[in-house]
């Protein structure tokens, strides 16, 4: 069974938890574990939140959410056209942040990469970030380290 949607919504930090209930309820559709619907808005949440905070700073932008199952996996692209990421690799290090004015902690990557089966960054400066989550619903997870890849800037 396949099934997608794809919303846009303005970066407001009100609509950070509209992206997560959307989610939510896509993926509902799996049956999922209350840990595996909580994993997957927080994911959301911290990829959107990092879209209004770092992509967009003081204006207003658009932000594309695309949620797609096949089977039993979730896979969920955020999108902002923002001010893109210099450094991908150095952006996803756990505590690194552009913005210590806003005392964020610097764990957003550190979050999805935890709670998502699998996460990729793609970001260009000047024209945006989009980040691919992956989560396999009903499956145990490996308590070891998550694999992050980092396509770097292109």
């Amino acid at each position: 069974m396949t099934n997608e949607i794809k919303v846009e919504f303005e970066s407001l930090s009100m609509n950070e938890s509209l992206a997560r209930s959307i989610a939510a309820v896509f993926v509902s559709y799996l049956n999922p574990t209350l840990e595996e619907l909580a994993d997957i808005k927080t994911a959301v949440s911290e990829a959107v939140t990092n879209s209004i905070i770092h992509g967009y700073g003081n204006r207003t932008g658009m932000i594309q959410m695309k949620c797609k199952m096949h089977n039993k996996t979730v896979m969920i692209e955020i999108v902002d056209y923002g001010c893109g990421i210099k450094d991908v690799k150095k952006a996803m290090e756990p505590l690194f942040t552009t913005r210590p004015d806003l005392e964020r902690s610097g764990m957003g990557f550190a979050f999805m990469e935890a709670f998502m089966d699998e996460i990729q960054v793609q970001s260009k400066p000047g024209k945006g970030t989009t980040i691919w989550m992956k989560r396999e619903i009903g499956v145990e997870r490996k308590e070891e380290e998550p694999i992050a890849f980092a396509k770097g800037n292109k």
